[in-house]
């Protein structure tokens, strides 16, 4: 493996290791100073709950909250910094705040914690990014992706108790909206070889019959 290579893999995990950092910091802030942030979460239409579109996502109600949106954050996270390297930035904070901003807009009025959204945003990227491409790379993508998490469409209805479905909703559409923006962003590569013409064409190919030497010449 070349030392580029090595740096690209290692700055790939930078905001994906970051960001649930910072969730786990708060979380053990949390319970060992016994507090409860819960209030810091996003309460729709309320002045008091627009802080919440961005402090939300990084409070978590309990270690299973935590722990099930660590690790597809993770994974997912760097699967869109690593092969998407252009728009990934851009991704992340178009599903950070815009997914937050319809929760106040639309979701019901009880505080809504807990970083599931963008897990849901990251899935829902990376799938309709193999659709929208089409190239190699992103259908592997979007199948893997399908193969792991397809589950969570499940997610997206309402009617779960304790959960904010409304987050996973929008957190979808978003991802839909970003694949389809960054579309034509951080093409698969072309190689060379790619664009060399053919050197060998059938239908310039001349071929003669020797009848003295029972044979053809090409």
């Amino acid at each position: 493996m070349t030392e580029q290579a090595k740096n690209r893999i290692i700055k790939s995990f930078i905001i994906p290791l970051t960001f649930p950092l910072i969730m786990w910091v708060v979380f053990l802030g949390e319970q060992f100073f016994n507090l409860n942030l819960d209030r810091m979460g996003i309460l729709p239409r309320s002045i008091s709950g627009i802080p919440g579109i961005i402090t939300g996502p990084v409070i978590h109600a309990n270690y299973a909250h935590i722990v099930s949106n660590t690790i597809p954050l993770l994974i997912l996270g760097w699967t869109i910094f690593f092969f998407y390297p252009k728009v990934s930035y851009r991704v992340f904070i178009v599903i950070y705040i815009l997914t937050d901003l319809l929760v106040w807009l639309f979701a019901r009025q009880v505080y809504h914690i807990g970083a599931s959204g963008i897990v849901y945003g990251f899935v829902s990227f990376l799938f309709f990014s193999g659709i929208f491409r089409r190239d190699n790379k992103s259908v592997a993508l979007a199948l893997l992706v399908t193969f792991l998490y397809g589950g969570l469409v499940w997610g997206v209805l309402p009617g779960q108790e304790g959960i904010s479905w409304e987050s996973h909703l929008f957190g979808a559409i978003v991802g839909l909206i970003t694949a389809f923006i960054f579309r034509k962003v951080d093409p698969p590569k072309k190689y060379d070889w790619e664009d060399e013409p053919d050197d060998f064409n059938v239908d310039e190919l001349e071929v003669s019959y020797d009848p003295e030497k029972n044979r053809f010449n090409y």
